[in-house]
C-alpha cells in the first residue's frame, strides 16, 4: 500500500523534496516535507489557513489518512494548529497560546504574565567568532546586537543578550523595539518574515556580575540561571543566538518532557 502511493507523489514534488530527505523515509514523511517546504516559501502565511486534508491528499496523489499522519506531526511541533470545525492554520507567534512557548520562566505564584520590557541598546556589528560559530555565520559577518532587561510587575528579573543575522534583521532598532508592545519573535515574524520553529538550549548556575546585578537589581554574586538558546527557523538554519541570565527567588524555569 505504501509503495504503491509512493508512486503517486508528483515529479515536481518528489524533485524538490529530494534533497531534503531520504528515498526510504516513509511516505507520510516525504508529505510532511512537502507541506513544510509551502510552509517555508511562504505559500502559507504565519495565522493562514491551509488547504484541508482532502485538497491535500489530491494535490499529493496519496491518501487522506497519509496526509492526516503528516499533519499531526506537524501540529505536535508547533508548526501548524488544528482548530475544531474551522481547520488548520499555520501557527504564528501573534497567538496567545504562542507567547509563552520560548519563554519558561514561570512564577511560583502559578500565574504567567507577559514582562516588560526595557532596551538597553541595539547596535550592528560584527560577528564574533563564537557567536559567528553558533549562528553558522562567517566571523565577521554583520549581526544586529540587542541588550534588554524584562521585568515581572516592576521587578527586574531577566538580563537578555541577543545576537541576529544582520542580512536578516535590517531596520531593526531600538526605536521599532520600544513601540512594538507585543511578543518579540512576533514582531520577528510579522516584519522580518522569520518564524521560530525550535529551540536548543544549555542552562546551568552562575554568580551575578557587576554589571548584571546591577541591571537586575540584585548583589553582586546573586545566584542566577544562565540560559543560552539558539533558535532556528524552517530548513533547521539558526536565526537567533540568545543569552539570559534569570532570577528566580520568585520563579521557577519549567519545562515538559514528553
Amino acid at each position: 500500500m505504501q509503495s504503491n502511493e509512493s508512486k503517486n507523489v508528483s515529479s515536481s514534488d518528489a524533485d524538490s523534496y529530494s534533497s531534503a530527505a531520504p528515498t526510504f523515509s516513509p511516505l507520510y514523511q516525504q508529505i510532511k516535507g512537502l507541506i513544510t517546504q509551502s510552509l517555508q516559501s511562504g505559500e502559507w502565511k504565519p495565522g493562514e489557513l491551509i488547504p484541508s486534508e482532502i485538497e491535500l491528499a489530491g494535490r499529493f496523489k496519496v491518501s487522506q489518512g497519509t496526509v492526516r499522519k503528516a499533519i499531526d506531526e506537524l501540529s505536535a511541533e508547533n508548526l501548524v494548529v488544528r482548530r475544531q470545525g474551522k481547520g488548520t492554520f499555520v501557527a504564528t507567534h501573534h497567538e496567545a497560546r504562542s507567547q509563552f512557548r520560548f519563554l519558561r520562566l514561570v512564577p511560583d505564584s502559578g500565574e504567567r504574565a507577559y514582562p516588560e520590557n526595557r532596551i538597553i541598546e541595539v547596535k550592528r556589528l560584527r560577528a564574533p567568532a563564537e557567536v559567528a560559530r553558533l549562528l553558522e555565520m562567517k566571523a565577521g559577518e554583520s549581526v544586529v546586537f540587542l541588550k534588554r532587561v524584562q521585568s515581572f510587575a516592576g521587578v527586574p528579573t531577566i538580563l537578555e543578550e541577543l545576537w541576529l543575522p544582520g542580512s536578516i534583521f535590517k531596520g531593526l532598532t531600538i526605536e521599532r523595539l520600544n513601540e512594538y508592545k507585543g511578543p518579540m519573535y512576533a514582531l520577528f515574524e510579522s516584519e522580518f518574515g522569520t518564524h521560530m520553529i525550535r529551540a536548543q538550549e544549555e542552562i546551568r548556575a552562575v554568580c551575578a556580575t557587576e554589571e548584571a546585578a546591577g541591571l537586575l537589581q540584585v548583589v553582586v554574586g546573586m545566584p542566577l540561571l544562565s540560559v543560552e538558546r539558539i533558535s532556528f527557523t524552517y530548513g533547521d538554519r539558526a536565526v537567533e543566538l540568545r543569552r539570559g541570565l534569570y532570577l528566580t527567588n520568585a520563579h521557577h524555569y519549567r519545562n515538559e518532557l514528553s
